[in-house]
């Protein structure tokens, strides 16, 4: 005999329905009837955990957050030491997703980013939260290789970069439905890459040269 559910899982089931469903259909176009029929939910324990949609998607981001690095990062770099390849390594997760999928994938993050009005403010601000721990992992890899690259390279601007070099890859691939823009924004990226860990990083003179030259 089925048991009933307990307030815990019947609040996850309620965030699982959310992710898939506004992953699959977007948060417009999720009904309340379709996260009720998806999590098996009635409406009175719905309002029990959650006061609206917005309360819900706010619950859907926090969990994107803490589910970056178990889900993406470690996987992506078991096994990856260098830090550069690390950053490559989590494209190709990406890119493994989209082939998963038969290129419909988008990142849910991006999805949600584009479709949901600015007047959502504390929405925008987990959404942009979850962009700056996508960015603020691979900042990590870059400041790892930091005796690699030119010292004049802003690493938090390349983040950034990097972040819409997969964001719009991602992007074109969806709407195209076939990989290969994905695959050419992340060879640009690595060409760039190569050119700057090419780059002699400059060094400071030192004590002794500077008082050579006064």
């Amino acid at each position: 005999m089925a048991t009933a559910p307990t307030p815990s899982s019947t609040r996850e089931r309620l965030i699982q329905a959310a992710i898939d469903l506004f992953w699959e259909k977007g948060y417009a176009n999720t009904s309340m009837s379709d996260l009720l029929s998806r999590s098996k939910v009635n409406s009175g324990s719905f309002y029990h955990f959650f006061n609206s949609k917005e309360d819900l998607l706010l619950a859907v981001l926090d969990r994107y957050l803490a589910l970056l690095r178990p889900q993406m990062l470690d996987p992506a770099w078991e096994g990856i030491s260098d830090p550069i390849e690390r950053i490559f390594a989590l494209l190709a997760r990406y890119r493994a997703q989209i082939l998963q999928t038969d290129c419909t994938f988008g990142c849910p993050i991006g999805r949600l980013a584009l479709e949901i009005g600015p007047e959502l403010r504390d929405v925008h601000r987990l959404l942009a939260e979850n962009f700056d721990g996508w960015t603020a992992a691979v900042r990590g890899c870059l400041d790892a290789a930091a005796d690699r690259l030119p010292r004049e390279v802003n690493r938090e601007r390349l983040a950034n970069f990097v972040l819409t070099v997969m964001e719009g890859g991602v992007m074109l691939s969806r709407s195209h439905r076939k990989v290969e823009p994905f695959d050419q924004a992340v060879a640009e990226l690595r060409a760039y890459f190569d050119r700057l860990l090419k780059t002699p990083a400059k060094t400071k003179p030192t004590k002794k040269h500077q008082r050579g030259k006064s």
